[in-house]
């Protein structure tokens, strides 16, 4: 199949795209989609192309003449977006890219929208699990009232992406800035709960089933909290959540559920409706899911995979490459490579 992939930055802060080409080169061809030249995966050779696609923010017109196109000379299929900032587009308008003969396998609106950060608590009751005390804030009164009812540090949020620690309230002024200028209000304010963090990907397959997941506990993170190094758990309660969240919602496609576990305690933090950039890791233990979200789009029958060996390390590191200059020139300039 012919599957376009999203997401190709791969640097300290990667993208899901290379790892989820990575698990499907095999089986199937690749096309990439860049919205930057810069992107190292342009310049990896894991795609037969690689086309610059228009950003998010001007509009499905745009990004349908600009699919069309691409299908036109490559005989598209299929396509996996990995960006949260495209992903609304693709879930919106998934009916009319389909229409135009490139399969998608996308959470309903509906479901995209029940992973808002404000809705979560409702969710989390529903499966069993416990939401940190959150806040809605529009306003700096209303944030410096809700710091003097909870302790530092606080995690300040914004009501889709972004997220940052705050160890006071010049840090959390700060940070409620940085979010509501880039994604508008409201800006949620949670207390931090102190546990392990577990996070498990997995697959839906549209009609109420899991058909496969991986979890993973956190060993060393980065800065912003992307994992470095982790290890692959079985948590019994962990792996009911997440069939119960599909069975439920009937969720369609790739998410990754992020966790703390206290005690007894499931943490609910978020959900994110797409494929971590740790994913290929679960390729690699025998749990190959970016195939399956293929395998699902052609209607094939397959078989769950829950089970996946205990105690395997991951472990991210960064390389280097050299390539022509002249070949960020051309894809810079024909918006194609």
């Amino acid at each position: 199949m012919k599957v376009a992939v999203s997401g190709l930055n791969n640097t300290d802060n990667p993208a899901p795209g290379i790892p989820v080409i990575k698990s499907l080169q095999e089986k199937n061809s690749i096309v990439g989609f860049a919205y930057d030249p810069n992107e190292p995966g342009n310049y990896m050779n894991m795609c037969e192309k690689v086309y610059m696609m228009p950003y998010p923010s001007l509009g499905f017109e745009e990004l349908k003449n600009r699919l069309l196109y691409v299908q036109e000379k490559e005989g598209l299929e299929a396509i996996i977006p990995n960006l949260d900032a495209e992903l609304p587009l693709y879930i919106k308008f998934q009916d009319e890219i389909e229409a135009m003969g490139i399969k998608l396998c996308l959470p309903s609106l509906e479901n995209f929208e029940l992973r808002n950060k404000n809705k979560l608590d409702k969710l989390s009751k529903k499966l069993n699990m416990t939401y940190p005390k959150t806040y809605e804030v529009s306003s700096l009164r209303e944030l410096e009232e809700c710091t003097k009812e909870s302790n530092f540090p606080l995690m300040i949020k914004g009501n889709y992406y972004k997220a940052y620690k705050a160890h006071n309230l010049e840090s959390a002024i700060e940070s409620f800035y940085k979010i509501s200028n880039e994604w508008g209000f409201p800006v949620l304010v949670q207390e931090v709960v102190k546990g392990e963090e577990l996070n498990l990907v997995g697959v839906g397959d549209g009609k109420g089933e899991l058909k496969g997941a991986v979890a993973i506990k956190k060993l060393t993170t980065t800065e912003i909290g992307k994992i470095w190094t982790g290890v692959t758990i079985q948590n019994e309660k962990l792996m009911e959540i997440a069939k119960d969240f599909v069975k439920d919602t009937k969720w369609r496609g790739p998410f990754e559920l992020e966790c703390i576990v206290s005690m007894n305690n499931v943490f609910m933090i978020e959900i994110n409706p797409r494929f971590p950039a740790w994913v290929y890791f679960a390729t690699e233990i025998g749990v190959n899911l970016p195939q399956m979200v293929v395998d699902i789009m052609q209607d094939k029958d397959i078989k769950s995979q829950l089970e996946y060996p205990q105690n395997k390390m991951y472990v991210r590191f960064t390389g280097e490459l050299v390539t022509d200059f002249t070949d960020f020139i051309k894809l810079f300039s024909t918006k194609e490579l």
